[in-house]
């Protein structure tokens, strides 16, 4: 990858939208289109989309479009790639650090790659002389050991999206054999890579009649196990917020704060007086908490805020 420096203006040149970049990526969500359309409306398009030495949009589809849109004019860097694979790679590697993208998506990212990777290994295997090599030891002719090694496609396919290689190996078996419902529990985020996969194997023993039943009821009781998780853990977190209140409350009533009682704290730990300053500021901003609780608990009372709502 090489960035040329040149730049043109929309105004100057078209870019070209090919259907395999521009669907590379999951789309934005409609909050995240939203943000970028409002920052472009209020800024403009600042940062240049990226196209190759073709005018084919390599990164920025959803600035250009919303340029085009709106009729703004925006820029465009071109830089040089050896090939579409390597526009596409960039592409993602740029895309990585903005998007919070989980292991399914970037799973479903490289085995949009795998057509590329497996045409380039293609033409590495031809320019290293392997269709040569077959028929020289079809006809007994002696011959140098191929220089070039078969490519491990899933290894590659892990490396170009940054995932291990058994966690790629398990997505591409969900691609292949994996019933419907599967997959669009893994889109909508209610399964994880491992229960996908395990239920894939689970349903692969059943007659085909019966495995898309199957795995929707799998699905279902997975779905149904994490909602049972997450509400045990909701009620822990309710459980311990109830117990630090009720300490801080314990603790507080214990206290009685006569001047005796506070010099006595102040003498027996040796108070500096940068220590009771930094007390004095603390007691008062938990004065406020209390406060306010007080002020939460009022509005809870027979006509109070809440019970008139």
């Amino acid at each position: 990858m090489r960035n040329t420096g040149t730049i043109y203006s929309s105004t100057e040149r078209s870019p070209a939208v090919l259907p395999e970049m521009a669907e590379l990526l999951p789309p934005l969500t409609g909050e995240q289109l939203a943000a970028l359309e409002a920052d472009i409306l209020k800024s403009g398009c600042y940062s240049p989309v990226i196209v190759n030495e073709d005018m084919v949009i390599v990164d920025g589809h959803n600035r250009q479009r919303l340029c085009e849109q709106h009729g703004l004019p925006y820029q465009m860097a071109v830089f040089s790639f050896a090939d579409l694979l390597e526009a596409k790679q960039w592409a993602l590697d740029t895309q990585k650090g903005r998007r919070n993208l989980d292991k399914w998506e970037l799973g479903k990212i490289a085995l949009r790659l795998k057509p590329d990777i497996e045409a380039r290994a293609k033409e590495n295997m031809s320019a290293g002389g392997g269709d040569q090599k077959s028929e020289d030891a079809k006809s007994g002719l002696a011959t140098l050991p191929n220089p070039i090694s078969p490519v491990d496609t899933r290894k590659e396919l892990a490396d170009a999206v940054g995932l291990g290689e058994r966690t790629m190996g398990k997505v591409m078996q969900i691609d292949e054999h994996a019933p419907p419902a599967v997959k669009d529990a893994l889109d909508s985020g209610d399964l994880s890579i491992n229960q996908g996969y395990n239920i894939t194997r689970q349903v692969q023993e059943l007659p085909e009649e019966q495995r898309d039943e199957a795995a929707a009821q799998a699905v279902e009781l997975e779905k149904a196990k994490k909602e049972i998780q997450q509400a045990d853990v909701e009620s822990n977190r309710r459980h311990k917020i109830a117990g630090l209140f009720c300490k801080a409350f314990e603790r507080a009533i214990l206290l009685t704060p006569t001047e005796e009682n506070v010099r006595i704290w102040t003498q027996c730990t040796r108070m500096t007086p940068e220590e009771i300053e930094d007390n004095i500021k603390e007691a008062r901003e938990l004065a406020e908490v209390f406060a306010a609780i007080a002020g939460i608990l009022e509005t809870m009372l027979p006509g109070g805020d809440s019970d008139a709502g």
